[in-house]
């Protein structure tokens, strides 16, 4: 039998009171990377995102059970568990549990767990060991600090909303929760640094990570633009402030991506696309001149390509080495043979659901000596309580161990 690879974080044990999006998505990675991630619920209720359909994923007899597609996408490598944390015996429990904790996620609004002893200054000196993470809307400091924050109000707040959209169009969110997304992801490289620190001095540490500060991180090029010039970026669509032509062209039958990063590509493109003349043309032979002729070139490089069919363009284009792609639905997507050689999508089996397994989005991340394991689907609310109990109480606590 050949010998299961050691997961990233084997050991690493991860209890997480966190809900929706953001500190989820975290929890998930970890758990992705091999972390034993134990998931706190309401009784009765569970995480907010299981009733966010539909769709439902249906059961054995083809019955829509109360597990929706979107609390599935952030809550794999997860056992659930319900504990009242407004209930004295809630919070022993939960107390249990911390003495055997490496990581602590939550994203309660700030100072949310105060009134219930568990806020991390209440309990650092009991647990010096612990990374406590809060992933909030603002911050712990700040004068919005109290607010409830949102993904879509986050998109708006942050900047991304006012670059996103068509040049004579309103503002645009992103189509999925990517704030809460991009959140999730520095939250657990936060979790990560601060659990190298530990091991290093044995210290545990806070980490305050919010929406909006991720936000803005992300906002990237646009942003440093906007900070090294102090001109306020306009909407392009499906351009780039910073390179032309790089944007969505129609063809005579489908939609392409052209994405010239250089002039020597400009030049290749020209050549395919029978454009010759405009590379030598002082106004498009460098980057810098097309983007002060954006309109004229783009309405050239458009007529040209109506000319022929999107999957011609394609492969001339490609056979010269300038970089081109067709805009995909989601079908298309999952149909692709190079997304279907990458493994990007993963069906864990299942045992209550239909089909006995669901299809989730695979994780990105290729690591040659730990890879990603998947180990559990989503849970049920409250399935692993007993196991849970069982597995972590058994155990010395970890600063018992620490003192040993």
């Amino acid at each position: 039998m050949q010998a299961v690879p050691p997961s990233a974080l084997q050991g690493i044990r991860v209890l997480d009171l966190s809900r929706i999006l953001a500190g989820p998505s975290a929890t998930q990675l970890l758990g992705d990377l091999g972390a034993d991630v134990v998931k706190v619920e309401k009784p009765d209720e569970g995480d907010d995102t299981r009733k966010w359909g539909p769709p439902y994923i249906k059961d054995k007899a083809g019955i829509p059970t109360e597990e929706s597609a979107y609390y599935l996408c952030a809550n794999r490598n997860k056992r659930s568990i319900a504990i009242d944390i407004a209930t004295a015996e809630g919070q022993a429990r939960i107390h249990e549990l911390l003495g055997h904790a490496d990581v602590l996620v939550e994203n309660y609004k700030v100072g949310g767990l105060a009134k219930y002893g568990l806020a991390y200054e209440q309990l650092k000196d009991r647990y010096p060991g612990l990374v406590y993470c809060s992933v909030t809307g603002f911050g712990q400091t700040g004068p919005y600090a109290s607010r409830a924050g949102y993904d879509f109000l986050i998109q708006g707040m942050g900047g991304i909303m006012s670059l996103t959209g068509e040049a004579e169009g309103g503002p645009m969110k992103v189509g999925v929760g990517i704030a809460d997304v991009m959140t999730g992801m520095y939250a657990a490289v936060g979790i990560l640094a601060a659990l190298r620190h530990r091991d290093a001095t044995g210290a545990g540490q806070h980490i305050d990570i919010s929406l909006l500060d991720s936000q803005i991180a992300w906002l990237v090029n646009a942003g440093t633009n906007y900070l090294a010039a102090g001109k306020l970026p306009a909407r392009l669509g499906n351009g780039h402030p910073n390179i032309v032509p790089y944007q969505v062209f129609d063809t005579a039958d489908a939609p392409l991506i052209l994405a010239v990063g250089n002039d020597a590509q400009f030049a290749r493109f020209c050549e395919a696309a029978g454009l010759s003349g405009l590379c030598q043309d002082a106004r498009y032979r460098t980057n810098v001149a097309r983007i002060a002729h954006r309109a004229e070139l783009c309405d050239r490089v458009q007529q040209a390509l109506l000319g022929r069919q999107r999957a011609d363009w394609l492969a001339a284009l490609e056979a010269v080495g300038v970089p081109c792609g067709p805009v995909n639905n989601l079908e298309e997507v999952f149909e692709d043979p190079h997304v279907k050689a990458r493994g990007a999508r993963v069906d864990l089996p299942c045992a209550w659901a239909q089909e006995g397994h669901v299809s989730l989005l695979a994780n990105p991340l290729k690591l040659s000596a730990t890879p990603v394991d998947y180990r559990r689907p989503p849970p049920r609310l409250n399935e692993h309580e007993q196991e849970i109990l069982a597995d972590w109480l058994a155990r010395p606590t970890r600063l018992t161990m620490e003192r040993q």
